[in-house]
């Protein structure tokens, strides 16, 4: 139902790329918190591949041995070379 009201990929949007949407993301992470989980305003649709570099990001995937914070710039130079990859296999 989110999805069908939230087409598009959000992260993809900021960079002008019109992707769609296939997972409904939580914003900030509700870490089994219900009522986090269950507000609308958390969430944002995501293409796969924007939402396993979100997670891989916060959760401390691709090698990472704990999540890097955002301000963080080789955290936010890794997850720009993964996009990068992403959107130049998709063309």
């Amino acid at each position: 139902m989110y999805l069908s009201l939230h087409p598009l990929c959000a992260a993809c949007q900021r960079h002008d790329r019109t992707v769609a949407a296939s997972v409904v993301d939580h914003i900030k992470p509700h870490k089994g918190n219900r009522e986090l989980f269950w507000d609308e305003h958390n969430w944002q649709g995501l293409c796969k591949p924007c939402h396993d570099v979100k997670t891989a990001r916060e959760d401390g995937g691709f090698g990472n041995s704990k999540p890097v914070g955002r301000s963080n710039p080789c955290n936010l130079a890794a997850r720009d070379r993964a996009l990068n990859q992403i959107f130049a296999r998709a063309k």
